[in-house]
């Protein structure tokens, strides 16, 4: 068995402030130590339920926040931007068994976390086909244009409520909730125990229930925080302004929302 894994550090337990994900603060440390914590958890469960290959993808900020030295035995780590549109799920392929998600947050607009956000913080929200565009949805369409069933999530309460609402089946582990700029978290301890009871609970379900049927028409819309930003966007190829901070991208072919998204809100 072969899993891929996209990692963030926005829904592990604790971080609450935007500082404590930035690597340039002092405070950083402590939460880039606690996202290893919580996928080399997630490996280990996963190994020890017999899968053969695991591929972890570092996906926040610069990606380069996970300890390689602190990778288990069959544990590559991508770190590192390549700047494919992918993203957070490059190095994903149809090779792959199933997707796994640690650390994942709430979308752009969202109140479920402080810490809520859309690849950027440069937009207030962003909706696919009328719903709230998460991390998780946008990379979970991306490994449905390969035909790799989704299979876990770890994150904020909220990102785990929507999750299950896209991918019923998926197995989930919240690590904390949010109410206004706080949260509220699990204990470090707990959450270990969960993510690797939990791991192990959905690599023994069947996978296929983890498959997403693709739309078969994608209309993705961003609304701006800034004004320059929107005006300047709109003259992307493929893309048409709804108003002065919103923009659009309408397509039958999932490739084109990913290739658009890359840019436009970074």
């Amino acid at each position: 068995m072969k899993l891929f894994i996209s990692a963030d550090i926005e829904g592990c337990t604790g971080t609450t402030l935007s500082a404590e994900t930035h690597n340039t603060e002092s405070r950083y440390q402590a939460f880039a130590k606690r996202m290893t914590e919580e996928v080399v958890a997630v490996c280990e469960a996963a190994l020890e339920a017999g899968v053969a290959e695991i591929v972890v993808k570092d996906g926040h900020g610069d990606a380069t926040n996970i300890d390689p030295m602190r990778m288990p035995k069959g544990v590559t780590l991508i770190r590192g931007k390549s700047g494919h549109p992918y993203n957070m799920m490059f190095g994903l392929d149809e090779s792959f068994d199933g997707v796994l998600y640690v650390g994942y947050h709430s979308p752009a607009g969202s109140p479920e976390s402080p810490l809520s956000h859309t690849s950027t913080g440069n937009t207030n929200y962003i909706t696919l086909n009328g719903k709230p565009l998460s991390e998780f949805m946008l990379n979970s369409y991306t490994a449905a244009m390969m035909n790799v069933p989704v299979l876990f999530l770890s994150g904020d309460e909220g990102i785990c409520n929507l999750a299950k609402e896209m991918v019923p089946e998926i197995t989930t582990v919240s690590t904390k909730s949010g109410c206004g700029a706080s949260t509220i978290n699990k204990d470090p301890q707990t959450v270990i125990e969960e993510l690797k009871c939990k791991v192990k609970e959905a690599l023994s379900k069947d996978f296929s229930k983890g498959k997403i049927k693709l739309p078969e028409k994608f209309i993705y819309k961003a609304n701006y925080k800034d004004l320059k930003k929107a005006y300047q966007m709109s003259f992307f190829p493929g893309v048409k302004a709804v108003d002065e901070r919103t923009n659009c991208v309408e397509s039958d072919n999932y490739h084109d929302i990913v290739v658009a998204h890359s840019f436009i809100v970074y």
